[in-house]
């Protein structure tokens, strides 16, 4: 039921990978300095407790890249975009994208109850999931900016499996496709 990059003996290195990019996106985001001040940025992580298949996890991969200014007058604070995590969300990214993609595409395993079962997510989450990839995720400033990026075949109405397929067609793993749109997801262009 589970694309094969998200089974047990692949998971630990697909989480390493993308631990690597949240690295590199918070260096990225740190060379460029606050962005409401110009002042330097200096580490302010903070401790996550994501959850959904992968608990068993190096504390390391728990940490939230966050910066804070170090100028005394701006001291705001800055996150780095990050494809491990997804804003407030209490699950990881990977685990909401792959739990909505098969849910939209509806594979004979891959019923609600299965799902919730598997990835020890209720049904009212997934419901909010729904919710928020059909009403609120394609109306919202994030989406107009990447809108453009992606070919008219995405359609909004089936985002965001309609962007693992997107993906899909330009890679031939499927571990890359579902890297290039976490990737993607959690582009911050414009701010």
């Amino acid at each position: 039921m589970l694309p094969i990059f998200f089974q047990a003996a692949n998971l630990l290195s697909l989480i390493q990978v993308l631990f690597r990019i949240d690295q590199d996106l918070a260096d990225q985001r740190q060379t460029a300095r606050c962005p409401h001040c110009g002042g330097p940025l200096h580490h302010g992580n903070y401790q996550r407790k994501p959850r959904g298949l992968l608990d068993r996890l190096p504390d390391e991969y728990f940490v939230r890249q966050s910066f804070c200014c170090g100028n005394p007058e701006c001291r705001r604070r800055c996150l780095p975009s990050s494809v491990l995590f997804m804003d407030r969300r209490v699950y990881w990214r990977g685990v909401i994208l792959v739990v909505m993609a098969l849910r939209q595409r509806r594979p004979q395993s891959a019923s609600k109850a299965s799902l919730m079962e598997l990835f020890e997510v209720s049904r009212q989450t997934i419901n909010r999931w729904v919710c928020f990839f059909s009403e609120i995720f394609p109306k919202c400033e994030q989406w107009q900016r990447l809108r453009g990026m992606v070919g008219a075949q995405v359609g909004e109405r089936e985002l965001p499996s309609s962007l693992l397929d997107f993906f899909g067609k330009q890679h031939l793993a499927p571990e890359a496709a579902f890297l290039s749109c976490l990737r993607f997801l959690a582009s911050d262009f414009g701010s």
